[in-house]
């Protein structure tokens, strides 16, 4: 790999790679529950926005968009928890909650995959399917649940390969590491909420 390849891809690229930064920061900072990671994850929401539609997968830049809504709502959420609580407390989700959240988002990956056939979109159905379980990650996320680590762990992994396909290997590599940010993320919520019983 030369000086001038380089200096080519990150000129290139650099949309991409200030949003695979900003999302690394951002989950690294969601996985130590500090409320510092809501404006760096809306910052990498608006990159991708533009790296999504860029690349004509439409379902991923819509994706973005409900993202800036979640994660709105995630800091206001937060924020008050953390005003009422002194920290942000991991809440538990329902048998219930697990069964509404899988079956809206089947509902929306059907949806979504109809509109973006419509439309042209790159892999339709594939990438309307992972929008869908994407948004209900994001809200079991601002919600404080840890489940949402447990999804986001299997829509990144499908991820991965769709990115691969569609020749964005910075993000492919990106979401190969969120897998790995989950996987953290599961262990320090779990730790977190085993404290809380404690106490």
């Amino acid at each position: 790999m030369s000086a001038a390849w380089l200096v080519r891809y990150v000129t290139g690229h650099w949309v991409e790679i200030a949003g695979m930064i900003t999302t690394v920061l951002g989950i690294w900072l969601t996985t130590k529950r500090l409320l510092i990671c809501w404006p760096i994850t809306l910052a990498a929401d608006f990159l991708y926005l533009a790296v999504f539609y860029h690349a004509r997968l439409f379902s991923d830049a819509l994706l973005q968009a409900f993202f800036v809504v979640f994660t709105l709502y995630g800091w206001w959420h937060w924020w008050r928890g953390v005003l009422e609580e002194g920290d942000v407390r991991v809440e538990p989700l329902s048998a219930r909650g697990w069964i509404a959240g899988l079956a809206a988002g089947a509902v929306g990956a059907a949806v979504l995959g109809w509109m973006m056939t419509r439309v042209g979109a790159a892999l339709p159905h594939l990438d309307a399917a992972l929008t869908s379980y994407s948004l209900v990650a994001s809200w079991w996320g601002a919600r404080k649940h840890i489940a949402n680590w447990w999804l986001w762990i299997v829509v990144d992994a499908v991820y991965v390969g769709e990115y691969l396909y569609k020749d964005l290997q910075a993000t492919a590599v990106l979401y190969a590491g969120l897998i790995l940010l989950a996987a953290l993320g599961l262990r320090d919520w779990r730790r977190a909420a085993e404290l809380q019983i404690a106490a």
